[in-house]
Formats: C-alpha cells, structure tokens, sequence
C-alpha cells in the first residue's frame, strides 16, 4: 500500500470513529476478556456507572478501550511485555474535566526461551532486504497507532483456525544463534491451506506482504484493539473491507520468516501486545 492509500486509511478510520461518537456507544455483546495482572496480560478496571458518559482513560500515553458491560464502564487495558512488575496506574478523564488515577500492581512473570533455525537471509538482512524492513516497520507503526472511537460489540474472539495452539506468546527467541525481540503472538499449527477467519468483526486496515511476516491481514476492531494475521498462503479480503465474525480472511501459509505453515495470531490492545488465549476460549489441547 502507498503512501498516500496508508493516509486516506487514516483519514477513514478518523471519520468513522467521529460518526460513531455521535451515536454513541452500545453495550458490549459477550464477556470480556480475562484480566492477568502481568507483562502482555489485560487489566480490567470499572471506571463508573454507564448510566453517565464513558470517560476516557489512557495508560502509557495511549488512549485505552472502554465498554458498557453489566452496566458499567470498564476498561480493558492491555499491559505491554515490557512494563515493569510492580505500582502502574491509568489516568481516568471524565466529562467536565475531571481526572483521576487508578493503581494497578503488576505481577512478574518469566517467559521461555526458544531457540530456531530458519535461512541465514532473515536474520542478517542484506541492503535490501533492511530497506523494506525499516519501510515496513514504519507503515506498521502508523497502522498500529489508528483509534477508532467506536468499541467492538465483541470481546470474547472466535478461534481464527483450528488446530494446536502453542504457548509460544513472550517467549524470548533467539534466531541463528542471534537473539531478537520477544514472540507477540499465538502459533496455531494447521496445513496450508487451511481458512483462517475473522476472530471478530472489523475493518481491513492492511492485506499486504511482509518481509517477516509474510503475508498479512490486520483487522481493527475499534478503539484500539485490533488483530494480526501472518504467514498466509492467501488473501481473501481487501484494504478497508468490514468483516464478520468467522468470515474467511484468507488461507494459512508459511510465506515469510518461518519453519513451517502456521498461522501466527496476535493482539494489540491500547498499542501493547497481549497474550491472544485471554481473548479466545479455552481448548483442551493447548500447552
């Protein structure tokens, strides 16, 4: 996607969202997500009656999302794997301007180590292929930082395929002998080939190839929670797109850097990464 065709996705987003807030937000559907106090978890947090208006909320900089559930508003943030154990807080901003801060205490939490072997050229990147990765990261950035005011109707997400999913979110990885950044996703192991649908209803915000991560569908989901498709074979859906619930967003692959087909599944809630399996049902094969 150009340039120009990443600014009016924004533009899009923005409008939507301010259409959205002009008629107000609907109670979520489903239940929420599972709160875990620890880096890569979800804090959820009632911030007030919603007989009143949703207050904005933000931690870390980052504008956090808020729903009517059970008659409250609550806000469901996401702790990056970066955050440090111990005191946080999050900034309530109500209407009228008033504000106040809420604490949280963070749990600590030791991830795994893995170790892979995968070809030379994705882990020592030639010219090239380091230009497209520093382009790549940049458009990332800019699709990560959307904030459409309208919340999903939805927070309990749908398995985007079946199959073995591992445990494989905040592992620390090292690549060659190399170490690299922290796994932000879920691994669910399923032939190429396979569907891979929709957790939950969105807007296409990128389909596109990825040097990494193959490629790729993101989906936003509204206020900042948006979800992550890698590796596929095949995609099915196109730039600005709504989808529904467990419509088909394209096949599982293993296009990008990987050691087999796959498909990697993540979240981003107020731009931090957190571990998917809070968001989906339980299944008795997990690891």
């Amino acid at each position: 996607m150009s340039y120009a065709g990443l600014q009016f996705t924004r533009r899009l987003a923005t409008l939507l969202g301010l259409l959205c807030s002009l008629v107000g937000s609907a109670a979520i559907t489903t239940g929420l997500p599972q709160a875990r106090l620890v880096p890569g978890g979800i804090a959820v947090i009632t911030v007030g009656p919603s007989s009143g208006a949703a207050p904005e909320v933000f931690h870390d900089g980052h504008q956090v999302l808020v729903v009517d559930a059970d008659s409250q508003w609550q806000a469901i943030v996401g702790l990056p794997l970066s955050i440090e154990p111990g005191e946080q807080f999050v900034e309530v901003h109500r209407a009228g301007g008033d504000k106040e801060k809420r604490s949280l205490i963070i749990e600590s939490k030791l991830y795994a180590t893995q170790t892979l072997t995968v070809e030379p050229k994705h882990v020592d990147l030639s010219k090239k292929d380091l230009a497209r990765y520093n382009k790549e990261s940049k458009r990332l950035a800019a699709l990560f930082n959307i904030f459409t005011a309208n919340p999903p109707s939805n927070l309990a997400f749908g398995a985007p395929v079946n199959g073995l999913r591992s445990s494989s979110f905040g592992l620390r990885r090292v690549f060659n002998g190399q170490s690299r950044n922290p796994h932000t996703g879920m691994d669910i192991a399923a032939a190429t080939g396979t569907p891979v649908s929709a957790a939950a209803a969105g807007t296409i915000i990128e389909a596109n190839n990825y040097f990494f991560n193959g490629n790729t569908v993101i989906v936003d989901h509204g206020q900042g929670l948006i979800s992550l498709y890698c590796h596929l074979s095949r995609i099915k859906v196109s730039l600005g797109q709504h989808v529904t619930p467990g419509q088909t967003l394209g096949m599982v692959g293993a296009t990008g850097r990987v050691t087999g087909p796959h498909l990697h599944f993540s979240v981003m809630l107020n731009h931090a990464w957190v571990d998917p399996e809070l968001f989906l049902p339980a299944v008795s094969n997990s690891e």
